[in-house]
């Protein structure tokens, strides 16, 4: 999945219910569904103008409220966050043994079900 299409599914994730239902089902259709235009205007009874206007809207919606909360953003920053801490408690893990060594694989455990959720 591409980095845009990736962006978008999240922001559908976390604002998708914000939108109409219309919005809501091109959007999806379009991005996580990889349908045509004319494929979604068939399913949903409506114009390709009319899917690629609710597609946008939604869009910009989002953005918008991207723009104010920042929780994509903030998800992702605390993602990477993690994975680099979990980088440096496997290179930790490495260099030791025993007690120090069973911490740091139960600590990156712990962060790879943080991770796992989401």
């Amino acid at each position: 999945m591409s980095e845009g299409r990736l962006r978008q599914a999240m922001l559908l994730d976390f604002y998708g219910e914000l939108l109409t239902e219309r919005q809501r089902l091109c959007f999806d259709l379009h991005y996580n569904e990889d349908l045509s235009l004319s494929e979604i205007a068939e399913q949903c009874g409506i114009s390709r103008q009319g899917v690629w206007e609710n597609i946008r809207r939604a869009e910009s919606a989002m953005e918008d409220i991207e723009a104010k909360t920042g929780l994509v953003r903030r998800f992702e920053e605390n993602r990477s966050a993690l994975e680099k801490i979990r980088e440096e408690l496997k290179a930790l893990a490495a260099i030791t043994g025993g007690q120090a060594h069973e911490t740091a694989v139960k600590a990156m455990e712990e962060i790879d079900t943080l991770i796992a959720r989401g």
